[in-house]
């Protein structure tokens, strides 16, 4: 699945995670996965002492809805008289924003698919088969390779994974397999600048 994730740029099952957006010049902040809930968005300013916007100050649109776009739209209004700068008389919520001079907004929410779609359940299990072929060697191969641990079904036994990884999965072209390229093509996510940092 995690090939299948760093091709695609999508998840499949309900994630937690954060996500710095770029917000436009009218409060929309296009997101880059698909969105489930969102529960804090919080401008981005130098110093990191902006406080996490009420949920009145912005609206959620999801691809969940048909026609739909992934966004937070920010200045969507509200006002807090108890907040010096987001008063009713000052512009509420929409004018502090405008103050703050943000032009990015971090946002923390839920976001992926409410179950795997069937197509990426099979290009799942397809990647795995051949995953898992390429790895079962043959006798050949057992041979001059004593060191692979295979069961009497040819499944390899000894799996080791040492690297902990800590930077962020990068794109990749391909899955290492054509046919699971060709069953994905659907839900690539090229249409948004990719995101690293998650």
């Amino acid at each position: 699945m995690e090939q299948i994730h760093r091709y695609t740029q999508q998840y499949f099952e309900p994630t937690v995670a954060v996500v710095v957006a770029d917000v436009a010049p009218d409060g929309t902040a296009l997101l880059p996965r698909r969105v489930r809930s969102v529960t804090s968005v919080t401008p981005v300013v130098s110093g990191d002492d902006a406080p996490s916007l009420p949920s009145s100050a912005y609206r959620v649109t999801s691809t969940d809805v048909l026609g739909g776009v992934d966004a937070v739209h920010l200045r969507w209004g509200g006002y807090d008289d108890l907040v010096v700068g987001a008063e009713s008389y000052n512009g509420g919520w929409r004018g502090l924003f405008d103050r703050w001079g943000a032009e990015q907004a971090r946002i923390t929410g839920t976001f992926g698919f409410a179950e795997v779609p069937p197509l990426v359940a099979q290009a799942c299990a397809l990647l795995a088969a051949d995953i898992q072929a390429k790895a079962a060697p043959s006798d050949a191969d057992s041979a001059a390779a004593p060191g692979l641990d295979v069961d009497d079904e040819g499944n390899n036994v000894r799996i080791e994974n040492n690297d902990e990884e800590t930077t962020p999965v990068a794109p990749s072209a391909s899955t290492g397999s054509t046919q699971v390229d060709a069953l994905l093509v659907g839900y690539l996510n090229r249409g948004h600048s990719m995101i690293g940092g998650i």
